[in-house]
């Protein structure tokens, strides 16, 4: 029986690796793309998908778009997709964190409190959550290149005219719809990965991304507070702008379409309604996907807490401060790095998964027992050090939650995508709040709210994922196949 978290496609290499392929030589999965279109597993076909005509060679995934064919080719624009990709998912990021230093500034411009200028933040946030149930169904329908692209364009747009607003009630609306458009970045890249990777190879590019997406969130405030040097917070827009224009140009010259039109299902909104409701009626699916989200809970806690901890509380500076934010953030992307080329084919993903929020639990209960005041006066180290423990296991728990639950499907990868990015964004926003609640003057509503989101998870883990339980369908099984009930989770598959 496979092993959990690996498929026997994997488990048929050296250490776990995907035979015949780049990855089988190399622990880095981005040198050659070509190794992304060897055909996975086979799945079972949706419902309302064509059957796909059989294909030993490399699947063709370019199907009704011009995309690079020849593997050599493919191998010389495999770090270019990879950049689009991670791109894609470093611009919301780039769009939220960016923007933060000029909130002062647009209350004075804008003449609005400061109250409804933080409104441009949730409108933002609440567009990429709920973007991405629209979106990712939509590339599953659709292919990926043409959702990908109208996304763009539309956040372009929207960008542009934050520029513009005269005022904060338009800037509320144009930073809605630009939340709303940027999700197709998000909820598409993922999906362009489970077309791409399947299995081990999967769980490195995940890890590879977050090198990528993990730095934006560093150096977004301090571009923007450059910015801000040479111009005004609309200056801020447009320089978005601009990265958007550049990235819509790349996508349309350099990304190929990666879902075949076999691959597709003809349903509409209807259709789409029926995958998700299959994808959450898949146990493990949905175990992956709440592990991850209250994981992620962690993380937004963290980022709402931190520079309140951190300066007001143990009286650090600024700069001191971001250094912290900083080092914790290469943190997070050096334990994904060890998790993508270290650990994933050696360790099974379950296993590493399980470590991760074993260090997470950990982190977060010496920051309760230090903020709570068990070991009497501590001072800012001990306390940048569980910091530093917290974040750095994200690296371990994030990018595999993600493939895990990516693995269960096939033939709707833009609804799972979507499901996972919404839940993870929604969870966060309402654990956000909660670390204020006791005000600013104390640690332990962030201690609480991070401990409390991490035993979630873990329960999520252990009681649906159930990763002791080797023999259940995994990997190779399509939880959007069969929603009659014939073969998919609505039937044993989603109950075993």
């Amino acid at each position: 029986m496979p092993e959990r978290g690996r498929t026997t496609r994997d488990q048929e290499g050296p250490r776990g690796h995907i035979p015949n392929t780049a990855v089988a030589d190399s622990p880095a999965v981005v040198a050659d793309t070509s190794a992304a279109f060897a055909d996975p597993a086979p799945a079972v076909v949706h419902p309302g998908a064509t059957p796909a005509a059989e294909n030993s060679g490399p699947r063709d995934a370019s199907s009704g778009d011009a995309a690079p064919r020849d593997p050599e080719a493919l191998r010389r624009t495999g770090l270019l997709v990879t950049l689009i990709l991670g791109g894609l998912t470093a611009t919301p990021p780039l769009a939220m964190d960016m923007y933060l230093p000029s909130l002062p500034e647009v209350t004075r411009s804008l003449h609005a409190p400061a109250a409804t200028v933080q409104l441009t933040l949730t409108a933002c946030l609440a567009g990429m959550a709920f973007g991405q149930l629209v979106v990712g169904p939509m590339s599953d329908k659709w292919g990926r290149r043409r959702p990908l692209l109208a996304g763009l364009v539309v956040y372009v747009l929207a960008t542009a005219l934050c520029a513009l607003a005269p005022d904060v009630e338009l800037l509320v609306t144009f930073r809605l719809a630009q939340g709303l458009a940027g999700a197709a970045g998000i909820v598409i890249a993922r999906a362009v990965v489970r077309d791409l990777y399947d299995g081990m190879a999967m769980a490195r590019f995940f890890s590879t991304l977050m090198l990528i997406s993990g730095v934006a969130p560093v150096v977004a405030p301090l571009i923007g507070g450059q910015i801000l040097r040479a111009t005004d917070w609309r200056g801020v827009f447009v320089v978005l702008t601009a990265v958007g224009i550049g990235l819509t140009a790349l996508v349309w010259t350099k990304l190929p379409e990666t879902l075949a039109s076999g691959d597709r299902h003809g349903g509409g909104v209807g259709e789409a309604l029926r995958s998700m409701r299959a994808l959450l009626a898949d146990r493990v699916f949905t175990g992956y996907m709440l592990a991850g989200g209250f994981a992620f809970a962690a993380l937004f806690a963290y980022i709402s807490a931190s520079p309140f901890v951190i300066q007001e509380i143990y009286g650090a500076s600024p700069q001191t401060f971001s250094l912290l934010f900083g080092v914790n953030s290469v943190g997070l992307v050096a334990v994904g790095q060890i998790n993508g080329k270290l650990l994933v084919g050696r360790v099974g993903l379950d296993k590493v998964l399980a470590v991760g929020l074993a260090l997470i639990a950990l982190g977060a209960t010496a920051l309760l027992l230090m903020s709570a005041g068990v070991f009497g006066e501590v001072g800012l180290a001990p306390v940048a050090v569980a910091l530093f423990v917290l974040m750095s296991a994200m690296g371990l728990a994030l990018p595999n939650t993600q493939a895990l639950a990516l693995m269960r499907v096939r033939h709707a990868a833009g609804s799972a995508s979507a499901l996972l990015g919404t839940s993870s964004f929604l969870i966060g926003a309402v654990a956000s709040p909660l670390v204020g609640i006791a005000g600013e003057h104390t640690a332990v509503p962030m201690a609480v709210v991070q401990l409390a989101a991490v035993l979630v998870a873990v329960a999520c883990f252990m009681g649906l994922c159930r990763p002791w339980r080797t023999g259940q369908p995994m990997d190779g099984t399509d939880a959007t196949a069969g929603t009659d009930g014939t073969d998919g989770t609505d039937g044993k598959a989603a109950d075993s």
